[in-house]
């Protein structure tokens, strides 16, 4: 068992936090006309009345600026076929020219990127956006929501991609993937 007696350092609070299992979502912007996405998985409902959901991000990633000024956002929440533009979108640096033609998409009321792919999606209009250290957290009304289609989540648990076990009754322990 590994433990900080003084100080919580950033490996310990990594391992920590990484022990807590999260679904996989490409959050799209549109901002002067270019495309913008980044893969998260910190994405969070946060309040029923009114309908609002949560994003962080990275203040130093290029999509930071891109979704603040452009005050929308879309959620594409991954299947477990969806690591692959997991994988893409967290990419640092790719370029944004024609990135987002490689993967299937149609655009949603506000005109956001939503994956074909994708389990469930969300359109947002900014209405807060709070200091979160080294993140942003961008909160979010909730303009439409979608079910494109069933199919099990991506999961990111311990810095690795996992499958949910089919058909495994609740409490059983994920697939220890590759």
């Amino acid at each position: 068992m590994r433990s900080v007696d003084d100080q919580v350092t950033q490996s310990v609070f990594r391992a920590v936090a990484g022990r807590f299992a999260t679904g996989i979502a490409v959050v799209t912007t549109l901002a002067d006309g270019v495309d913008h996405a980044m893969t998260v998985n910190s994405f969070a409902s946060v309040s029923l009345e009114p309908l609002l959901v949560l994003v962080c991000v990275e203040k130093v990633a290029r999509f930071h600026d891109a979704v603040l000024s452009a005050g929308v956002w879309g959620v594409s929440i991954l299947g477990e076929d969806g690591e692959a533009a997991s994988r893409a979108f967290a990419t640092r640096g790719r370029t944004l020219e024609g990135w987002l033609d490689r993967w299937s998409h149609r655009r949603g009321t506000l005109g956001l990127a939503l994956f074909d792919t994708a389990i469930a999606t969300l359109e947002c209009r900014t209405t807060a956006v709070h200091d979160g250290g080294d993140h942003s957290i961008v909160v979010g009304a909730v303009v439409t929501a979608t079910l494109p289609r069933d199919a099990p989540p991506l999961v990111y648990h311990e810095g690795h991609y996992r499958h949910l076990a089919p058909g495994a009754p609740p409490g059983t322990p994920p697939d220890p993937g590759p």
